[in-house]
This record gives C-alpha cells, sequence and structure tokens, in this order.
C-alpha cells in the first residue's frame, strides 16, 4: 500500500519524489539555518569586541545578502530534482534568474557603499560627506543595474547585443546633448574625491563669496554673508581659483600707518619699538616684522606685519581692534601725529619783494 502511494503520479512526479525534493529543501535549509546561527554568532561576537565597522558591515553584508542567496539555491536544488514541463522549469529559471540579481546587485553595491563610506571616514568624519556620498550612490546605482540588467536579459536569452549597440550610438547622442550635464556630474566626482572644499566651507570664487550648504549632482549652492543663496554649477567650480577659508591655519596681516613728515628722528626710531612690544604683548599673535617702508605723498610710512594664530575671522578682527586702539595711544603719548592728506605751499620772501616792485612801476 505505501509503496503504491509512494508511485502515485502528482503534477508529473510521484510522490517519492515529491518528498524527496521536500527532504533536500529541508536539509540544505536546515544547513543554512546552521551556517547562520554558527557564523553570525561568532562575527556579533567579534563584532562586539572590535570598534572598527568592518565587521558590523559584514554581519549586515551575510544577513541581507548571502544568506537570501543561499535560500534560493537550496529551493531551486530541490525543485530542480523534479522532472518539470519545459514551460514550468522556464518560469522556475526566469524567477531564480531575477532574484539571485537581484540579491548579488544588492551584494556588489552595499559592497561598494561600505567602501565608499570607508573612504569618506578616513578623509574625515563630517556628516557632510555623507551627504555627498548620497549623489555619488545614486550614479553608481544606476550603472551597477544598468549592467546587471543586461546580464539579466542575456542569461534569459534575449539578444542584447543591438540593445548595447543602441545603448552606444544613443549614449553618444544623448551625451553630446547633455555634456554640461555630463560635465558638472564628473566635476562632482572630482569635488568628492579630491575635496577641494567641503559642506559649511567658507570659500571665495571671483568676487562671489560664502558658505557652502549643498553640493549636488549638477549644482553647488552657497550662503552669501548678507543672507542670499548662490547658485554654481560644478563645473564652474573646479575649472574657477577658489579661496578656501576653513583651511585657514593661521592668518597672516599687514597693515600700514603713516606720520607727519614734522616727526623727528628719534620719534621714528621709536616708532617699530613702541608696535614690537604692543604685538609681542597680545596673546595668539606673531610679529614678522615692522619697517619705516617709504616717503609717501604726504607721510613717512610704516609697514607692520604679523600672524594671528587661528583661523576665526571675529578673533582676528578683535586682535586687530586691540592693536589700533593700542598703536593710537603710544603715539599720542609719544607726541607724535598722525599724517592726512595735505599739501604745504612754500614761498620764497625774495620773489614776493620783486612782484610787489615789478607791480609800482
Amino acid at each position: 500500500m505505501m509503496k503504491e502511494w509512494l508511485q502515485y503520479v502528482f503534477l508529473g512526479n510521484t510522490v517519492q519524489s515529491w518528498l524527496i525534493a521536500i527532504g533536500i529543501i529541508l536539509a540544505l535549509l536546515l544547513l543554512v539555518r546552521i551556517i547562520r546561527t554558527i557564523v553570525l554568532k561568532k562575527l556579533k561576537n567579534w563584532a562586539e569586541k572590535t570598534e572598527t565597522t568592518v565587521d558590523d558591515f559584514m554581519v549586515v553584508f551575510v544577513q541581507k545578502s548571502i544568506l537570501p542567496i543561499l535560500y534560493i539555491f537550496s529551493i531551486y536544488s530541490g525543485l530542480h530534482y523534479l522532472w518539470l514541463s519545459p514551460k514550468a522549469e522556464k518560469v522556475l529559471y526566469i524567477i531564480v534568474a531575477l532574484l539571485v540579481t537581484f540579491f548579488i546587485i544588492r551584494l556588489v553595491t552595499s559592497l561598494l557603499g561600505h567602501l565608499l563610506d570607508v573612504y569618506a571616514t578616513k578623509k574625515g568624519q563630517e556628516p557632510s560627506k555623507k551627504l555627498q556620498m548620497r549623489g555619488l550612490m545614486l550614479v553608481v546605482n544606476i550603472i551597477i543595474w544598468g549592467i546587471g540588467l543586461i546580464f539579466l536579459f542575456d542569461n534569459l536569452g534575449y539578444d542584447v547585443t543591438a540593445v548595447v549597440a543602441g545603448l552606444g550610438i544613443g549614449g553618444i547622442a544623448i551625451a553630446l546633448a547633455v555634456q554640461k550635464i555630463l560635465g558638472d556630474i564628473f566635476s562632482y566626482f572630482v569635488i568628492f574625491f579630491d575635496r577641494p572644499f567641503e559642506i559649511g566651507d567658507y570659500i571665495v570664487i571671483d568676487h562671489f563669496k560664502g558658505t557652502v550648504e549643498h553640493v549636488g549632482l549638477k549644482t553647488t549652492r552657497l550662503r552669501s554673508l548678507s543672507g542670499e543663496e548662490l547658485v554654481f554649477s560644478n563645473t564652474d567650480l573646479t575649472n574657477s581659483r577658489l579661496h578656501n577659508f576653513k583651511k585657514l591655519q593661521r592668518r597672516r596681516i599687514a597693515f600700514k600707518i603713516g606720520v607727519t613728515y614734522q616727526t623727528t628722528q628719534d620719534q621714528l626710531k621709536q616708532i617699530p619699538v613702541m608696535i614690537t612690544q604692543i604685538i609681542n604683548g597680545i596673546a595668539d599673535t606673531t610679529l614678522d616684522r615692522v619697517h619705516f617702508m617709504a616717503f609717501g605723498a604726504f607721510s613717512l610710512d610704516f609697514e607692520i606685519v604679523y600672524f594671528v594664530e587661528s583661523s576665526e575671522y571675529n578673533y582676528y578682527m578683535d586682535i586687530q581692534q586691540r592693536i589700533n586702539l593700542e598703536i593710537n595711544q603710544a603715539i599720542i603719548d609719544a607726541g607724535i601725529e598722525f599724517a592726512y592728506p595735505t599739501q604745504t605751499l612754500f614761498m620764497e620772501a625774495g620773489l614776493n619783494d620783486e612782484s610787489e616792485e615789478k607791480s609800482t612801476n
């Protein structure tokens, strides 16, 4: 009775074949379950003991990509044991190909995403890098999914040669039509990897200046000091000479003062000494030089050069203000006068007498 029941045909296969197929599926699923329990447990224990993110990524990588592929392989192996009609076998193959392609593409994109995240972390743990990486991953995902779909259609028996050739010709036409957009996207890659600036940096391009707020695939947006938003194409930024003040570590300041020509020699010698003492007495400043520089049109000019050991603009202005006030007080105390635009007319007495004599005659 049991033997006859086992030989009963159902959907083209005997009950015995169905039981063997189910046994294969259950055995492989059990094996995957064991592997999952052992491997994931070890990976999680390892991840808890380390500070790196590689092990954490491996846990997620195995859970979301490797295990689903193993489950699909287990079910396919059991069903492949059965006799299936050509139509059913084709449907099964298409379903498996779709699922495997999906999980393999997700595996590749996850791996590339992690590598980019590691790269961004090594270059600096700024949140801005993660925001920029989203745009980069969008482009990478489109490329990987396109390649994956081409391979899928090729494995399903479709002739992709004509499609690839069409894409090549169409790609050239599209590239010519949108070359500026493609140039901006390429410039986005340059900005991401070369890092001339990042979100939060204060930059100056020509006569435009502002803080970087957003770096997109095509444009970069700045917020100016007066409040308006400045929008630049990425190509314009990569082709321009820009000043990045975020990377400023120390600030060099050069300024001049002028005193009148009536200033005595001793007073002129005294001025560099006074300024040197003032700047050296202020914290976070390094004096470079103080020189009597030139004889100006209406003043005797001194040039002062010093460094502020900080990149903060407001802090620099506080120091400059203090220096100006102390120099002003020192100049006043020394009895010296600052010069301002003046003209002095000297007339000779002899010439005046001669002019008066001629007028009398």
